[in-house]
């Protein structure tokens, strides 16, 4: 099912009466292409999880429209759209077992879309399986782990196998290795069941590793969609550069002058086609390439072995990183003895941008 978002926009009422009103999502306008799951990404308060709230129909935009497929569903109430909603907190009932808890949306069909008690007990057999919960059908959701009691939020959601998924932070009370299996499972849910999927999150990893596409939010404004890897690689402004990335990118205060870019003073790289002018430079963790006669100079702290990889933590006085972390082959020979470690930098992993604004600067690399 298409969905389609034409200038949404969703305002509050300020708590201080004489401030304009809080803008919590600004003129939205997407359209996320039948099957395709989408990661909503962002910081705290930057307007996702409401996003999700109008798409389902529990917010009523202040303006525009929301489109499933080409039905306006904007005026709809929530049970008429055809949504299934995955919560943070899994929301199951804790008296009834996890099949009553999956038949529950179906016991509450009407017209002619109600089912006998065959099909349902067939429906939640069937997309048990698909989640793999089939064996803990007779088990209460005190006697789940908290990875299950996903999994039976999920197929709750799924098994009346709505136009629309909406998952909102559905990993964030799991532990770091139930969050990886749990989202790889989502991703295979989506896959076999060919549902569009909106994915909301904060956490940048878990939306890069199973969305389609990512739109990345701030203050209730979309700064960029695009594939993962083409956002991370090609980011529009330094927030969305600042937001992608584990170790984060590294932020120089820099100088353009005659298309050569200056850290502290030092050519460290040609910027064809970039503008004389202070510049902030943001530099990628693989960015860094050790060279004897790099320009770069950094004061090497230590160097961090990671197995496949190592982690030269360093530190440069025009870096606003409080620690640089260059990540580089482990097959590389490093004297960590040494005070100082130089740098090259890989002008691919580079990124210029305007100190004000914060909006990327294009060079020829």
């Amino acid at each position: 099912m298409k969905l389609t978002l034409d200038h949404l926009t969703k305002t509050f009422p300020n708590h201080n009466k004489k401030l304009p009103p809080v803008v919590a999502v600004n003129d939205f306008c997407f359209e996320i292409p039948d099957g395709e799951l989408i990661g909503l990404l962002g910081p705290s308060g930057c307007g996702k999880s409401t996003t999700l709230n109008l798409i389902c129909g529990l917010l009523a935009p202040t303006s525009g429209r929301i489109f499933f497929g080409e039905d306006d569903v904007t005026d709809l109430p929530p049970e008429n759209r055809g949504v299934g909603l995955v919560f943070q907190n899994y929301a199951l009932y804790p008296h009834l077992t996890v099949r009553q808890n999956i038949l529950f949306p179906l016991e509450n069909l009407k017209g002619k879309e109600k089912l006998t008690k065959a099909q349902m007990n067939e429906k939640a057999e069937a997309i048990a399986r698909l989640v793999q919960i089939d064996g803990l059908m007779d088990r209460k959701p005190s006697a789940l782990s908290g990875g299950q009691q996903q999994r039976v939020a999920i197929a709750r959601a799924l098994v009346k196998m709505p136009r629309v998924l909406l998952l909102d932070e559905p990993l964030s009370n799991l532990d770091a290795r139930l969050r990886l299996q749990t989202r790889e499972e989502i991703r295979r849910i989506q896959r076999e069941t060919g549902i569009t999927t909106v994915f909301v999150t904060h956490d940048q990893d878990e939306a890069m590793s199973i969305s389609d596409r990512i739109v990345v939010m701030k203050d209730g404004v979309v700064q960029q969609i695009g594939k993962p890897q083409e956002v991370y690689d090609d980011p529009v402004n330094l927030f969305v550069a600042q937001f992608l990335g584990t170790p984060p990118i590294h932020v120089f205060h820099g100088e353009v002058q005659g298309e050569r870019l200056l850290i502290g003073g030092a050519e460290v790289l040609p910027v064809p086609g970039a503008p004389d002018g202070k510049v902030t430079v943001g530099v990628r963790p693989e960015g860094f390439l050790p060279a004897a006669d790099g320009a770069l100079a950094c004061r090497l702290s230590r160097v961090e072995v990671m197995g496949r990889d190592v982690s030269i933590v360093c530190s440069h006085p025009d870096c606003e990183n409080d620690a640089i972390r260059a990540i580089v082959s482990s097959n590389l020979t490093l004297d960590t003895a040494a005070a100082e470690v130089r740098f090259a930098l890989r002008p691919k992993k580079v990124h210029l941008f305007d100190p004000a604004s914060g909006a990327r600067i294009p060079f020829a690399d």
